[in-house]
Order: structure tokens, then sequence, then C-alpha cells
């Protein structure tokens, strides 16, 4: 599935809404919100940092989580997966290769990739600085 960048770019408010997670079937709300007032989180091996934006249903029913990445040198969140719902990378800093169904993509920054749901995807940092980057998730299992 191919997407336009046009339909990329329209899916970007999506990344302003509210920090907070609903409970299930209460709706997202528009909102604003400062980037340094967002938690961040590390994981147990501590080459990757996550900033959570946001977790919980469109108006429109739609399951979105949005989070930020900062992902060391070598690094992998983790191995290539699959799952229900799709996913949007907008690449911000730095080289990563990202995965898809066994195809492999060199992306810098402003670039982006999708992973349409159920179908494999992986990312990793193969550059020389951390990798930053937005993940916009939306779907069933999102």
């Amino acid at each position: 599935m191919r997407i336009s960048r046009r339909t990329l770019c329209s899916l970007l408010p999506l990344a302003a809404l509210p920090h907070r997670s609903h409970a299930e079937g209460a709706s997202l709300t528009s909102a604003a919100f400062r980037f340094e007032d967002l938690p961040v989180t590390k994981n147990k091996r501590g080459d990757a940092q996550f900033r959570s934006i946001v977790k919980g249903k469109s108006p429109t029913g739609e399951k979105i989580e949005a989070h930020e990445t900062v992902l060391e040198p070598g690094a992998a969140p983790h191995p290539p997966h699959t799952h229900d719902h799709s996913e949007f990378w907008l690449i911000r800093e730095g080289t990563v290769e990202l995965t898809l169904r066994g195809r492999k993509y060199e992306l810098g920054p402003g670039s982006a990739g999708f992973a349409a749901g159920k179908e494999e995807h992986g990312i990793r940092n193969i550059g020389k600085i951390p990798a930053i980057y937005f993940v916009v998730a939306v779907g069933p299992t999102a």
C-alpha cells in the first residue's frame, strides 16, 4: 500500500492530541501541550527512551497512540514483528534502517515510513548519533 505525502501530512495533527489515556469508549479531545512537559521513560537496556504523547480513541472511533523515541547508535527497540495496527515513523534526526516485509530502507531527517497493520516491520539506528523519530499508531491495537 502506498501513501501520499498529502495523506501523511493530514495525519500529523493527530500528534497534537493531548497526552493522556482515556477509559475504554471515551474520546480524546482537542488540546495543546508542551513537548518538555511530556513524561520520558527508558527501556531496561538503556539504549532507548520514549516520550509518550497520546493514547486513546479519536472522536470518530480509531485507537491512536503517538510517541517520540530516542534510539542510541546500533540499537533497535525490538526485533521485526507484526501487530494489527498500522504505524507511521517520522524521522527527526539521525539515520535509521526501517525494515518492511523483509526489505530494508535507509531513512534520514525529514523521511517517513509506513507499515500497514499485520505487515512485518522493524526499525534500527544505523547511524553514529542518536536517532530521534516520532511514531503514530492507528488501529485496533494502538
